[in-house]
């Protein structure tokens, strides 16, 4: 049986703008590859350390799928509005 795959991505982000442009860009690719939102921002708490505003969480049928879109030409070019706008911890992980 196929174990799901995770986006878990944390962020801090410095310019809006530039970010939301790559927004814009991922949420198509992410759909494209059969990605559900679970998190997309909202209310949180963080403990232990601080210091990433934003948490998003993204549900692909497979950890398979989940790679393949974080690696594809199209995310890539996303990827371009994320170098000067935001610092961002992305794990990609297999679900249980």
């Amino acid at each position: 049986m196929n174990k799901k795959g995770y986006w878990v991505v944390r962020a801090r982000i410095s310019n809006s703008d530039n970010y939301s442009k790559y927004i814009e860009l991922a949420t198509k690719i992410i759909s494209k590859y059969n990605g559900t939102f679970l998190i997309r921002g909202g209310a949180q708490e963080e403990f232990e350390e601080s210091g990433l505003e934003r948490t998003v969480v993204v549900e692909f049928e497979s950890h398979t799928d989940a790679i393949e879109c974080y690696k594809s030409e199209d995310y890539q070019v996303a990827l371009e509005h994320v170098k000067d706008s935001a610092t961002r911890y992305v794990s990609i992980v297999e679900g249980v």
